[in-house]
């Protein structure tokens, strides 16, 4: 099973989303959200929200349009 991308968001936006969709059972995870910070750049660089391929159509049904 791999990961794919689910959107690419704002970093506090993906965090939220990641926790949304954890709570709906959906193992989500935030990649480059350290980079955003490391670097000073974090309205700068998107943080890309992944979840596993099998997961893909039922996460994007909890997201708002």
């Amino acid at each position: 099973m791999s990961l794919v991308e689910l959107g690419r968001y704002d970093r506090n936006e993906a965090f939220i989303i990641v926790g949304r969709l954890e709570s709906e059972g959906i193992p989500a995870v935030a990649f480059d959200g350290g980079m955003s910070i490391g670097d000073g750049s974090s309205l700068l660089i998107p943080v890309r929200v992944m979840v596993h391929e099998d997961d893909f159509a039922a996460a994007r049904d909890i997201l708002p349009d």
